[in-house]
């Protein structure tokens, strides 16, 4: 089953904690404090592997879970920082973020890798405190929180040449007589419902690979159908093969429909290469009709060299000069420019920045240094309590719940934690 389009949840590991530890040897009275780091934890990284063309892998699973980093040990032992954690994805994946629907990467070459969601770095163990004036330190920290994202992936088939028309004009006949695809065929409307990929190789040095895109309807740009869920695949296409069905009703009419919904969803596919290939040529009723419809053809393409070609996708009629053709105008045609839309990379805001609102039960600090800062203390050791009222201090959080009349006994809430107000 094809699936191109995908939502996760991705979690990096949590640092591991910082420890208080005081070295205990016998004839070593005043050992000192040697608590020792927690490691890092991993990192959550998309990277592009060549042998996957789906994102159905992401039916099964959905949510992704770094390793966290281990806690320190005594004799300034350093925890072991977590295991990233790697998720693969095929080329042409674009991911975007959830919640501000921006585009955050752009995966295309196999071994390209993103890091999505970077582990929290190691909380500090008490002998990172000791100075002179404090010997002796109660006071570590705890690991950085994980960070967490909601991801959508998107996939771009990364084909040569993408082959379209209307409905059962014959395309997954083609991609079925020159590559080893197999697609759904059968002769009714709509017999294709996904993409279809498929290699084909004319000789020792020419491999193209083709997407049989399904058939597109009038509105298609407007994603009338499953219009845009087919448009997005053409786009990293360098060539277009445009069927006509030689047995329609108006072959130049379903021409025309299709170049305008192509032109309408990217206005760079209008200028895309195209081959125009009059299928069914086995036919006497198409065979007939063929020597007009070919000047009318040429006449509508003036100005874009169209020299449109008849084929038969199920006798396999000229079908190997259509390829040898393609490679050709393959050779010449640059790689698409797509300028649509770009990943974005925002500055970060300053993590110290901070707001204070008023709630039915209290107050609520919000801001990413503060609450960052909570989730590290260790609450149950006092140097490390006061430590982090220095914080508030230092960032002026105390100031300002002062100035908006924060009363004595009055409860603060700071990420999960409630603390009460003493002024």
């Amino acid at each position: 089953m094809f699936i191109d389009e995908a939502r996760i949840k991705v979690i990096s590991g949590k640092g591991g904690d910082g420890i208080v530890h005081f070295r205990r040897e016998k004839y070593v009275p005043l050992g000192g404090p040697d608590g020792g780091d927690g490691g890092r934890g991993g990192d959550v990284l998309l990277e592009v592997k060549a042998t996957l063309n789906t994102l159905a892998a992401f039916q099964r699973q959905h949510k992704f879970n770094a390793e966290n980093g281990k806690k320190g040990g005594g004799n300034n032992k350093t925890g072991r920082s977590g295991e990233k954690l790697v998720i693969y994805v095929p080329p042409g994946t674009r991911v975007y973020d959830e919640g501000t629907g921006d585009m955050v990467g752009d995966l295309v070459s196999p071994g390209e890798q993103i890091v999505i969601s970077p582990g929290g770095r190691g909380g500090r163990g008490n002998a990172r405190f000791a100075n002179s004036r404090n010997r002796a330190p109660r006071i570590a920290e705890k690991g950085e929180p994980a960070k967490e994202r909601h991801l959508r992936l998107e996939l771009r088939l990364i084909a040569d040449i993408g082959i379209v028309g209307v409905p059962n004009a014959g395309k997954s006949t083609l991609l079925a007589a020159v590559t080893n695809a197999k697609p759904k065929i059968a002769p009714y409307p709509f017999t294709t419902l996904e993409p279809n990929l498929g290699v084909a190789i004319l000789d020792e040095e020419v491999t193209l690979i083709l997407a049989d895109i399904p058939g597109l309807i009038e509105g298609a740009h407007l994603g009338i159908g499953l219009g845009h869920e087919f448009l997005r695949h053409i786009q990293r296409t360098r060539v277009l093969i445009h069927i006509l069905d030689g047995l329609a009703d108006d072959p130049l009419l379903d021409y025309a429909q299709i170049n305008s919904e192509l032109a309408l969803y990217d206005p760079q596919l209008e200028d895309r290469p195209q081959i125009v290939a009059f299928n069914k040529i086995d036919m006497p009723e198409a065979n007939d009709r063929w020597p007009e419809l070919k000047k009318q053809l040429i006449k509508k393409g003036a100005g874009k060299s169209i020299k449109p070609m008849a084929i038969s996708a199920l006798t396999r009629t000229n079908v190997r000069e259509l390829l040898y053709k393609a490679a050709q105008l393959l050779t010449k045609a640059p790689p698409p420019v797509e300028v649509d839309e770009l990943p974005v990379y925002r500055l970060d805001s300053d993590p110290q920045e901070f707001s204070v609102l008023r709630e039915d039960n209290g107050w609520r600090v919000q801001g990413e240094a503060i609450e960052r800062a909570a989730a590290m203390t260790y609450w149950e050791y006092d140097q490390s309590v006061r430590r982090f009222q220095r914080i508030l201090q230092s960032l002026g959080v105390e100031d300002e719940l002062r100035s908006l009349g924060a009363e004595e006994g009055d409860t603060v809430f700071i990420g999960e934690y409630e603390l009460e107000w003493s002024d």
